[in-house]
């Protein structure tokens, strides 16, 4: 036999004694994996199981089996050595040594003397040695003490006038009596914090853990790098989809809605082939104002401007959890329901304002998402009444909540305004890749094979387009006008914007954009004869 044979022959007898061998108890399992630094999601990709598996180890819900369970305990026993249990108190450094200076221990507490029945001995009543009410109940040495030393702070009954006399000494049988003890209070039980506080612990906790995921992918990658920036920079956003994947993972930790990855989808969900998209129209805009021109020599100021972060606020969405469901008419629309469904809009009659449904080619019935179809109802209602609520023929939906990513986007938005603040441009990137690749990968992806959702894509996009017509309507309403809007985050508009939007990188404000065509941001135009 060759040493390599027996090598293999050693390792295959410790791979079956790891599936028989007793596991560390869960809160060793768990100190283990923190004093690593690792995620429940690392452990998870490199054991072969889920991320919630590796949770109802560490709690005890449920214990590990094969054939996770080799590849578990193997880590375990790293970890162990790596990070060793602190060392128990030895006699050595238990009980110091007795000095002048140090004082001898008080002797142990009088116990209850029991019978071989368990039940406490009684005998010839005295007083209590330690609160001088007299009882039958006797201690192991013999002198009388209330069973389980349950003294009583009634009044000590009279005692033999020798013992009251102010010059007897007292008896050797009978020691002076000591004052009854106070009551003893019971200390008032620590509130049970109510289900939603838990919840909120566990968030916070799962958003401290996923912001560290952050840090920590940085870290590495500068390291790999040798510190250039830019080819930190390049691999991070190349890790940006598994990485995201796993803090999506992370933020699941105290979801209350399951979910499906790769629900059954209907037709209109389905690509017709690699080349062609599915029906799903997600009002993409592409508007122009028809009464100015960049041809036509003017002094009108217009500034170009940038909705900051545009898809990471749009990861606040209505999403739907479970298998679509088809329905017929207006049957499929409800505020807790979200999907996509066949509709017939009514015209559009403002041509100084963007078409809520984006730039069509064709007129009649389209397939829109839910976000399209509530910023239609909303626009029909009694607030805007800018135009006739459309006729719906048919949806695919499913029981829908707002915020099934609303703990990934704050994760995200909370880390990335950390990184504005600190000037970190490559955290920054990374970031942007992160949310922007989460959205774009979730429908039908190569690059992604964790979820399947593009139902969920369309209605993120859908939402981001929404958002930023809210933006124009709310600079057309101040009295701007609305030259262009394009994409999810490019709105150009005349006038002095700052009174309109707060200026700056955060999430909720604007700034000027720069990078395109029209380098400076603020251009001119003229307008067009009428």
């Amino acid at each position: 036999m060759t040493g390599e044979e027996q090598f293999d022959g050693v390792e295959a007898l410790l791979e079956e004694a790891r599936l028989t061998a007793r596991m560390p108890e869960p809160a060793e399992r768990l100190r283990l994996r923190q004093a690593a630094d690792l995620s429940r999601s690392q452990v998870a990709a490199a054991v072969g199981v889920g991320r919630q598996t590796v949770a109802n180890w560490e709690d005890g819900t449920t214990d590990p089996q094969p054939p996770g369970r080799a590849k578990y305990m193997r880590l375990l026993e790293g970890l162990a050595k790596i990070h060793p249990a602190p060392a128990a108190p030895t006699e050595a450094n238990a009980a110091p040594e007795q000095t002048e200076e140090t004082p001898a221990p008080e002797p142990a507490a009088p116990q209850t003397a029991r019978g071989p029945d368990g039940r406490a001995i009684q005998g010839e009543p005295a007083p209590c040695i330690r609160c001088g009410v007299v009882t039958p109940y006797k201690a192991t040495d013999g002198r009388s003490l209330h069973a389980g030393a349950m003294c009583r702070p009634s009044t000590p009954a009279p005692r033999p006038a020798a013992a009251i006399t102010p010059t007897a000494a007292p008896s050797a049988t009978q020691p002076p009596s000591v004052p009854a003890p106070a009551p003893a209070v019971s200390p008032t039980p620590a509130p049970v914090p109510s289900r939603p506080q838990r919840r909120a612990k566990s968030a916070a906790r799962a958003r401290t853990e996923t912001t560290g995921l952050i840090g920590r992918a940085v870290r590495e990658e500068l390291e790999r790098a040798e510190g250039d920036a830019d080819a930190a920079t390049r691999a991070l956003i190349k890790r940006a989809i598994p990485d995201v994947m796993a803090m999506f993972d992370e933020t699941r930790a105290t979801a209350r809605y399951a979910y499906t990855a790769y629900p059954a989808l209907p037709d209109i969900l389905q690509k017709p082939s690699k080349k062609e998209p599915d029906a799903i129209w997600e009002a993409r805009p592409n508007f122009h104002h028809p009464g100015y021109s960049l041809k036509i020599p003017g002094d009108i100021a217009v500034t170009a401007l940038d909705a900051n972060a545009a898809y990471l606020s749009a990861l606040k969405a209505w999403l739907p959890i479970g298998k679509l469901e088809h329905s017929t008419g207006s049957d499929g629309v409800d505020p807790k329901r979200s999907g996509v469904h066949l509709i017939t809009p009514a015209e559009w009659h403002h041509p100084h304002l963007p078409d809520p449904l984006g730039d069509r080619d064709e007129p009649g019935a389209l397939w829109v998402t839910d976000a399209t179809l509530r910023l239609l109802l909303r626009l029909s209602g009694p607030r805007y009444g800018l135009l006739d609520a459309p006729a719906i023929h048919e949806s695919w939906t499913s029981g829908a909540t707002e915020n099934f990513l609303d703990a990934l986007r704050k994760t995200l938005t909370a880390a990335r305004e950390t990184a504005i603040a600190e000037d970190d441009t490559i955290t920054l990137e990374y970031i942007k890749a992160m949310y922007s690749k989460f959205i774009s990968t979730m429908g039908e992806s190569i690059h992604n094979r964790e979820m399947v959702r593009p139902d969920w894509m369309h209605l993120i996009h859908s939402q981001a387009y929404a958002i930023l017509w809210g933006k124009a309507y709310k600079a057309h309403q101040a009295g701007l006008d609305i030259i262009s809007m394009m994409g999810t985050d490019e709105l150009h508009v005349t006038g002095d914007w700052r009174q309109v939007f707060p200026e700056g990188r955060g999430v909720a404000q604007m700034k000027i954009k720069h990078g395109d065509a029209k380098a400076s941001g603020e251009y001119t135009v003229g307008r067009v004869a009428r």
